[in-house]
């Protein structure tokens, strides 16, 4: 009788409120997977359910009136406590990361595969160039998430994606070999730049910090990153937060394409 009850209250609209905030979380949730605030998301739900619990539930005054001072202020305290993580997540929000799903749906899909392969075979002759002489080289591809914090650590080029300079960039006597190379859209964006080291107890030793920082870079954002080791050649690709070592041509073609339609598809 009482579930029948509630039931009847329910309307379509109720319907339709539950499942956007339930779709907002969700996306919510995953872009601050994203950009390493997912502990502060946790938090905050935690920390509301106890206050809902509290104060709504077992109707507890002098507790819900201690919560609900903070709930008042709730939201200065966040950002004041957590300034580079709510920039971090605001940044995140204001890319096509941010509940891109919505633009997916209005746009159509373009088969520029041909076009794809033309833009991304600079990058890739460069990379299977250096591997052959055991050249060390480290670049990074912005996604989604935004990598300015890294970029500022390097010198802002802002060039042409160029086969050539991106192997002069990391030639032994460059004074920029030892950094990162950040490409943004058709752009190298900046060089030498300085990413994250893992901290992961499971790397192989025989891996080195070009190694390390590009599976860290692939754990605190989105990036893809292409190492090229100069003790063996063997080209490597850090994605989500794994490392793949000793991938092929093919395989780094494929990712690259993948890397240039997501460009495409975002502009």
């Amino acid at each position: 009788m009482i579930f029948s009850e509630i039931f009847s209250r329910i309307e379509l609209r109720d319907i339709i409120d539950i499942l956007l905030v339930a779709l907002f979380l969700y996306e919510t949730y995953l872009l601050m997977k994203k950009t390493g605030t997912t502990p502060i998301f946790m938090g905050v739900l935690a920390f509301l359910a106890t206050w809902i619990l509290v104060s709504q539930v077992f109707k507890l005054k002098l507790m819900g009136a201690i919560l609900d001072k903070f709930i008042s202020v709730g939201f200065i305290l966040l950002i004041i406590v957590f300034q580079k993580e709510v920039r971090a997540f605001l940044q995140a929000l204001g890319s096509n990361r941010g509940f891109g799903f919505i633009k997916k749906l209005f746009k159509p899909k373009i088969d520029e595969s041909g076009q794809d392969l033309q833009d991304v075979m600079p990058v890739l002759m460069a990379v299977m160039d250096m591997a052959k002489r055991k050249e060390g080289a480290l670049i990074a591809f912005q996604q989604d998430v935004p990598l300015e914090k890294f970029i500022e650590t390097g010198e802002i080029l802002n060039a042409d994606i160029s086969a050539r300079l991106i192997e002069n960039i990391f030639f032994k006597n460059s004074p920029l070999h030892d950094g990162a190379m950040i490409i943004t859209g058709k752009k190298i964006k900046a060089a030498g730049c300085i990413l994250p080291v893992a901290q992961n107890q499971d790397i192989p030793k025989h891996l080195g910090l070009r190694h390390r920082s590009a599976l860290g870079l692939s754990q605190e954002t989105d990036a893809k990153v292409i190492v090229v080791s100069e003790e063996n050649g063997h080209i490597s690709l850090a994605d989500s937060g794994k490392l793949r070592i000793n991938i092929s041509a093919g395989d780094l073609q494929k990712e690259l394409t993948k890397q240039q339609t997501r460009v495409r598809n975002k502009n």
